[in-house]
């Protein structure tokens, strides 16, 4: 089984962030240009909250506010429930499952250094299955 650390060395750890101070508007486009569904909130280097595309559906658009004077600080879920990259993925799982969030933040020595995604830790164990699958039939067949 997978450590959080492997599946960010296989996906890559490119951490896009921004400012509790960006307004929504800014954090929507970052996340449409950069393909993804959420961005960590730092502070300087100090990860403060995480603003997902959820939260401008839930928090932004089901209650008529502006995309563009709505600041970001003021959607972001705080405190971020984090990871540590030596966790299995089993682990990450399960702590997703009972938190109820899509997106984890993996920190190291006080810094982000990746986020894993459901779906990131779903293909991760689903290749693990493979393997295991792949192993047993070559056994049963000689």
């Amino acid at each position: 089984m997978k450590t959080l650390r492997q599946i960010l060395d296989e996906k890559g750890t490119e951490v896009f962030s921004v400012t509790p101070d960006a307004t929504v508007l800014d954090a929507i486009q970052a996340m449409a240009d950069h393909d993804i569904g959420a961005l960590v909130v730092l502070d300087g280097e100090m990860l403060v909250g995480i603003i997902t595309e959820r939260h401008y559906a839930r928090r932004v658009f089901l209650k008529g506010k502006s995309s563009p004077k709505t600041k970001v600080r003021d959607i972001m879920t705080t405190p971020v429930v984090c990871a540590d990259p030596g966790q299995s993925t089993d682990q990450g799982l399960a702590l997703m499952t009972e938190k109820k969030i899509r997106h984890l933040p993996v920190i190291n020595e006080n810094r982000v250094i990746g986020i894993v995604s459901i779906g990131d830790l779903v293909k991760s164990k689903i290749s693990d299955q493979r393997f295991v699958i792949d192993q047993l039939e070559r056994y049963i067949s000689g």
